[in-house]
C-alpha cells in the first residue's frame, strides 16, 4: 500500500494512493504578501460597498446589482485571472480562488460574481476563436459587459446532455436558429452576453455566445426563489435565434467539452465561495454567542455552544485545508503544461480535467461545511435566529442552493467513483495492486508495531482510511462488475469515505506543517485535525459497513468487516477539551482565526 513519499503531486486522484509529505502540501500559511493585500481589499469592499446594501439586494433594487459589478470590475476583482492581453491582471490560480473565497460572504452578490467571472467568461475565454475573445474577454474583465450562462432546460438538469433547444442553419447559410428555453440562468436580468447550449441537426450538442438584444431571444421574469433573493435568475426562451455562424462556440457537437470542462473548476470555485460564506457566518454567530445573556452569564460560557463554535472552525478549517492543497495542484499542473508548450485554451482546462476527482469531492465537502455552519449559527441564535432581523436567517436560506449548483452532491458523488474507475480501466490511475495487497493484508498477521516519530500514529490513521476505501472499492468492483453503475447507494458510500480522507489527510498535513513553522495556532490545529480525524473514522467504519453489507455476505462479509475495524481504529482522544480549546480561541478572534 505505501507508497513512496511524492515531492509533488500532478496526478489526480493519486492522494488515495501516495503517501503525503506536509513540505509540499500548499496551505493559506503560504499566501504570499499579494495575495494578502488583494484578501484585504476584498473584505474592504464587501464591509464597505455590499454588506450594507444586503437588504436592497435581496429587494432586488433596479441597477444594484450592476452597479456593484462596475466596481468590483474598476478594482480589477472580475478580470483578476483573465490574461493580460485580454484586459486581466493575469493571477494565478491560487489568488484567483482566494478572490473567490472573500466574496463568497457576499450572499447575493457572491452568486452574480461567481457565475460572471467563471460560467459567464470561461466558456469564451477558453474555447472562443481569437475575434471571439478580442470581441468579448476585455469587457467581461472590467465588468462593462456580464455574463450568463444557459445550460439547464426545464427537462435536463443533471442530464444535461437531454437537452431540447435546437439550431437550424438558415437557408441563407449566415446564422444558426435557436429555439426552444433554459431555465434558472444566473445574472440573465441584466447580462449583456450568454453562452447558450443548443443542438444543430438535433445532435450535435453545441455551445453558442449569444447577445442580449439578439432577434429572437426573450428574457422571462425573475424567478421568486428561496435564497439568494438578490441574484438575478430568469428563463430565456429562443424562438428562431438569429445567431451569427461566428459566433459558434468551439467545435460543432464538441459543446459538451466546454460544458463539463467548465465546470470542474466551478466546483472548486462552488468550495471557495461556501467557506467564504461559512466564514463569515461563523462571525455573525460568535459575535452574537457574545452579546447573547442567559442565566446572568455570556452563553459562550455553555459547553453545548462550545461544541457548535469549536465545530463550526474545524470544518471549516477542513474545507480550507482541503480546497487551497487542491489549488495549488492545479496551479502546478497549468505551469506544468505551459512549459510542454501547450496552448494557453489548454493550460487551465487540462490541469483542472487532471483534478476533476478533487473538483467534485471539493464542491460536496464545501457546500455541506456551509449547510452545517449556518444550521448551527441559526441555532445559536435561537428564536431570533429565524428571525429576518438577523441576518443569519439570510446566511441559511442562501446557502441551500449550493448543494444543487453545479452538478447536485448526489451527482458528484456517484463522479468521483465514476471517474476512479475509469482512470484505473485506462491505465490513468494505479489502484488495482494497492487494492490487492490490501486483500492479502486482510488474510495476513496485523502489525502491532509502533512508531515513535512525530506524528506516525497520525499519519498511520490516513493511511488506514485510504486501506478501507481501496478495500471497500476493490470488493465492490469484484463482486459487483457490470452492475456496480446501478448501485448508487454503494458508490456513495465509498466517495463519502474518500471525501472524509481526503480532509482528514489535508487538516493534518497542515497541522504538520504548522507544527514544523513554529506558526502560534500550531496546536490547535492538530486539535482541529485529529478531532476531525477520530470523528470521520467512525463515520468512515458507518459508510464500509453499509457498502460491505450491499455486495458481500458469509465468510468474506466477515473478513471485510474485520478489516474495516481494523483500519478505523483510533486511540482515546478528548474531543470535548480540544473543541473546548478551539472555541476559546475563536470567542477571543471574534471568529474563525487560522
Amino acid at each position: 500500500m505505501e507508497a513512496p513519499t511524492q515531492t509533488n503531486t500532478l496526478q489526480g486522484g493519486s492522494f488515495l494512493i501516495q503517501a503525503p509529505d506536509p513540505a509540499t502540501s500548499f496551505t493559506p500559511e503560504d499566501f504570499k504578501e499579494e495575495q494578502h493585500m488583494i484578501a484585504k481589499m476584498c473584505d474592504d469592499f464587501l464591509e464597505k460597498d455590499v454588506l450594507p446594501k444586503v437588504n436592497e439586494l435581496d429587494n432586488k433594487e433596479p441597477g444594484l446589482m450592476p452597479s456593484l459589478l462596475d466596481k468590483a470590475g474598476a478594482l480589477g476583482l472580475l478580470g483578476a485571472a483573465f490574461p493580460q492581453q485580454y484586459g486581466g491582471l493575469g493571477e494565478d490560480f491560487v489568488t484567483a480562488t482566494l478572490i473567490t473565497e472573500k466574496l463568497g460572504g457576499g450572499h447575493s452578490f457572491a452568486v452574480a460574481t461567481a457565475a460572471h467571472n467563471g460560467i459567464g467568461s470561461l466558456p469564451i475565454l477558453y474555447f472562443g476563436t481569437e475575434a471571439q475573445k478580442q470581441k468579448y474577454i476585455p469587457k467581461l474583465a472590467t465588468g462593462e459587459m456580464k455574463g450568463a450562462y444557459a445550460l439547464t432546460e426545464p427537462g435536463s438538469g443533471s442530464d444535461a446532455l437531454g437537452a431540447k433547444t435546437t439550431a437550424t442553419l438558415s437557408a441563407d447559410g449566415k446564422h444558426y436558429l435557436l429555439n426552444g428555453q433554459k431555465i434558472w440562468i444566473t445574472n440573465a436580468g441584466f447580462a449583456d452576453v450568454f453562452t447558450v447550449f443548443a443542438k444543430i441537426d438535433g445532435d450535435k450538442f453545441t455551445g453558442f455566445i449569444v447577445d442580449r438584444g439578439t432577434p429572437g431571444l426573450t428574457i422571462g421574469e425573475e424567478e421568486h426563489k428561496m435564497g439568494i433573493k438578490g441574484s438575478s435568475t430568469c428563463p430565456l426562451f429562443f424562438e428562431n435565434c438569429e445567431v451569427p455562424v461566428e459566433n459558434v462556440l468551439g467545435e460543432i457537437g464538441r459543446g459538451h467539452i466546454i460544458a463539463f470542462n467548465i465546470l470542474n473548476i466551478g466546483r472548486l470555485k462552488l468550495c471557495a465561495a461556501a467557506l467564504g460564506g461559512a466564514k463569515r457566518a461563523l462571525h455573525t454567530s460568535v459575535a452574537y454567542a457574545k452579546a447573547r445573556e442567559q442565566f446572568k452569564t455570556s452563553i459562550t460560557n455553555f459547553g453545548a455552544i462550545k461544541h457548535k463554535i469549536g465545530e463550526m472552525v474545524i470544518r471549516c478549517f477542513a474545507s480550507e485545508s482541503a480546497l487551497y492543497r487542491s489549488a495549488q495542484w492545479i496551479d502546478d499542473k497549468e505551469k506544468a503544461l505551459e512549459a510542454e508548450g501547450k496552448p494557453d485554451n489548454e493550460t487551465l482546462l487540462g490541469a483542472a480535467e487532471e483534478f476533476a476527482i478533487e473538483c467534485a469531492m471539493l464542491k460536496v465537502l464545501g457546500s455541506e461545511c456551509l449547510d452545517f455552519v449556518v444550521d448551527e449559527g441559526v441555532q445559536i441564535h435561537g428564536g431570533n435566529g429565524f428571525m429576518d432581523d438577523y441576518n443569519i436567517s439570510r446566511s441559511y436560506r442562501d446557502s441551500r442552493i449550493n448543494r444543487i449548483f453545479e452538478g447536485t452532491n448526489e451527482i458528484n458523488r456517484l463522479l468521483t467513483l465514476d471517474m476512479y474507475l475509469k482512470r484505473t480501466m485506462k491505465g490513468r490511475l494505479n489502484l488495482l495492486g494497492p487494492a490487492m495487497a490490501i486483500q492479502k493484508e486482510l488474510t495476513s498477521i496485523p502489525d502491532f508495531s509502533t512508531d515513535d516519530a512525530p506524528f506516525a500514529e497520525d499519519l498511520k490513521y490516513i493511511a488506514n482510511f485510504k486501506k478501507a476505501i481501496l478495500m471497500c472499492a476493490g470488493g465492490a468492483v469484484q463482486k459487483l462488475q457490470a452492475k456496480l453503475e446501478g448501485e448508487q447507494e454503494v458508490l456513495m458510500n465509498i466517495a463519502d469515505m474518500a471525501i472524509d480522507t481526503f480532509q482528514a489527510e489535508s487538516m493534518l498535513m497542515r497541522a504538520i506543517k504548522m507544527k514544523n513553522a513554529g506558526n502560534e495556532f500550531a496546536d490547535l490545529a492538530y486539535d482541529a485535525a485529529r478531532t476531525f480525524i477520530n470523528d470521520a473514522a467512525d463515520r468512515i467504519n458507518h459508510a464500509g459497513k453499509d457498502a460491505i453489507y450491499a455486495f458481500a455476505d458469509g465468510d468474506e462479509q466477515r473478513m471485510m468487516l474485520m478489516g474495516l475495524k481494523r483500519f478505523t481504529k483510533t486511540n482515546a482522544f478528548n474531543t470535548k477539551e480540544a473543541r473546548r480549546r478551539i472555541a476559546a480561541r475563536a470567542v477571543e478572534a471574534n471568529g474563525y482565526f487560522f
